[in-house]
């Protein structure tokens, strides 16, 4: 089942093109369990071979994650808060939390978004937050942008310059998560530090 699901992802890169990079993309950048190095990873070596364009991959692939986790942002903000609003003290989120979280987004919607679209696992997820938290959609879909962007880069370079060595993909991925999570890790406190001091200076 996984091995077919598997070979249907790299069928479409490769038969659909651009047009599949976007929809699989699209599809990943919600919550469905597509991931995304299947994606690009080979469509980074079709570029290799010169059967792709890299700089339509990654347009592509860019385009694709706004679109999908535009939809996130959407399903949130015109579904999910109604419900929380009139439903949420059922399953725990009361009125306050759903106010502390506006507040939180308010100020850090921005670095949350760009560094979320970063690290696996919350880059599907961090779209909710920010639809249901009511954030600007251009500000959204800037920050969705660049770390998409950055995202895709790393995966389709990595497959135009070592695509055709599995072993070394596997190296480089580990070794990229690790360093993804460090680099957002440093990103945040700079941001946290940065934050104190403007409030200190605020006084």
């Amino acid at each position: 089942m996984l091995h077919e699901f598997i070979n249907w992802i790299l069928a479409t890169v490769h038969n659909w093109g651009y047009a599949g990079i976007f929809i699989l993309m699209a599809l990943e950048s919600t919550v469905l369990p597509i991931p995304s190095e299947l994606v690009l990873i080979p469509a980074g070596y079709l570029a290799f071979e010169g059967h792709m364009n890299l700089a339509l991959i990654l347009l592509s692939a860019t385009l694709g994650s706004l679109a999908g986790a535009s939809f996130n942002y959407a399903f949130a903000l015109w579904v999910g808060r109604p419900f929380l609003e009139r439903w949420g003290k059922y399953f725990f989120v009361r009125p306050p939390l759903l106010h502390k979280t506006d507040e939180f987004f308010a100020r850090h919607g921005k670095i949350s978004t760009f560094t979320g679209r970063l690290i696996p696992g919350i880059r599907h997820l961090i779209s909710l937050p920010a639809g249901l938290t009511r954030m600007n959609p251009a500000t959204f879909a800037i920050y969705t942008l660049l770390g998409a962007g950055i995202w895709s880069t790393i995966l389709t370079l990595i497959g135009y310059f070592i695509g055709g060595n599995e072993a070394l993909i596997q190296s480089y991925l580990h070794i990229l998560t690790i360093a993804l999570i460090s680099g957002v890790g440093v990103i945040i406190a700079g941001y946290w530090w940065w934050q104190r001091r403007i409030a200190r200076e605020g006084k």
